[in-house]
């Protein structure tokens, strides 16, 4: 069939309006970005993905990966303005604010020291007021990773630009902080701190730690002034749970904190009184060396299986877990999320596998498939997860 020029001249009409409609539509399908902190390079890096929405499956942006501002990221966090991600650098003691573009692209804006030494965690409060930091150890002369001394966790107040920390004698500082002792007077027994937890409140946080030298793990609890003080509770000593604690999770009601144990292979799981006191409720099984734990809203919790590369995916109600079954990953998975506008995509950081595992959770049954193309490659030794909505469509299919 031939086409006149008024024809010709419809037909393109037509096909440039179906490609222009086509990308339209392919535009609104990244619906966040995941960072994902590694640690081989030095400085570290950033590596930036977009999440797609109907597949769940992850594209790398192609400016990516940032260097991280320091060495060794093993911690980040995003603020709930989205604006802003902060990076814990282990080996140089610092965190560093990363500006967010709307492309996802990542801007360095400020650095602050930590109170102590080698930062593990980082979180944030929902009110965007303070970041809270764990650091392996207090900052004191004499200390040092082969002359250690008890953990620290501290909070940084937030500042109008994004940056942390108060101006004191020419420098950015965290001032409140609050020793992890095993009793408030001693300062000779040394517990290595592995996590930190806040719950959705902002009223209280959590730190897990064990001593190495007797296979024993606690989980210290805090109240969170409106000031950034941390006030121990329990008259400061910690709660006494299982022999190497190494991951903390808490339920968008603030009403249940879950702890998984590394080395007895188990989830304890807590009610959270009204003073932020816990209480043991039950315990329940893993897969070997759980490594993280995340939940999807209110009904399923996600605990990665570092030993044997899996993921356990369990039910919940009234704080209690059920099993539902364990997934295989890629190689070694120390951290996981679900997705930024949480529809109902989960993923996994493989230290080991340089890699990210991704999977669609069943939103009835919170069982799991492998999304599109998974896994997918990551910059060496991946450490940490976080993650911020974008546009694109509201719902996965």
């Amino acid at each position: 069939m031939k086409f006149g020029k008024p024809g010709q001249i419809t037909l393109v009409s037509a096909i440039a309006l179906v490609v222009a409609t086509l990308f339209t539509a392919c535009g609104t399908l990244n619906v966040g970005f995941i960072f994902v902190a590694t640690n081989k390079q030095s400085p570290g890096q950033i590596e930036v993905y977009e999440v797609n929405s109907e597949s769940g499956s992850l594209r790398t942006l192609p400016t990516s990966p940032f260097p991280s501002g320091g060495r060794n990221p093993v911690a980040e966090v995003a603020s709930p303005d989205y604006k802003n991600l902060y990076v814990a650098n282990r080996d140089d003691n610092n965190i560093v604010q990363f500006g967010i573009g709307t492309d996802g692209k990542l801007y360095p804006q400020s650095t602050v020291n930590t109170p102590g030494s080698f930062p593990l965690a980082v979180t944030i409060n929902s009110s965007n007021k303070f970041v809270y930091v764990l650091d392996t150890l207090q900052r004191i002369g004499a200390c040092s990773l082969t002359n250690p001394c008890p953990g620290l966790l501290a909070s940084c107040n937030i500042n109008a630009d994004g940056s942390l920390g108060t101006l004191v004698d020419g420098t950015n500082q965290c001032l409140n902080s609050a020793s992890l002792q095993l009793t408030p007077a001693d300062t000779k027994t040394v517990l290595t701190p592995t996590s930190l937890n806040l719950l959705a409140s902002g009223n209280f946080a959590y730190v897990s730690a064990y001593n190495s030298a007797t296979n024993a793990g606690y989980v210290f609890a805090f109240a969170t002034g409106a000031d950034g003080t941390l006030s121990p509770l329990n008259g400061g000593l910690p709660y006494p749970v299982g022999a190497q604690p190494a991951a903390i999770a808490s339920d968008d009601a603030g009403a249940t904190v879950y702890v998984a144990d590394k080395q007895l292979n188990k989830i304890s799981i807590f009610a959270v009184q009204s003073d932020g006191s816990l209480s043991l409720n039950s315990t329940v099984a893993t897969g070997d060396q759980p490594a993280a734990l995340t939940l999807d809203g209110s009904k399923f919790l996600y605990v990665t299986n570092s030993g044997d590369s899996t993921v356990t995916g369990y039910t919940v109600a009234s704080g209690s877990l059920a099993k539902i079954s364990t997934y295989a990953s890629d190689t070694n998975p120390i951290a996981i999320t679900v997705d930024p506008r949480k529809l109902g995509f989960l993923y996994t950081v493989n230290f080991l596998g340089n890699s990210l595992s991704g999977f669609q959770i069943d939103p009835s049954k919170g069982s799991l498939i492998n999304t599109q193309s998974t896994p997918y490659l990551s910059s060496l030794q991946p450490t940490a997860i976080a993650g911020i909505p974008h546009g694109g469509t509201a719902k996965a299919k």
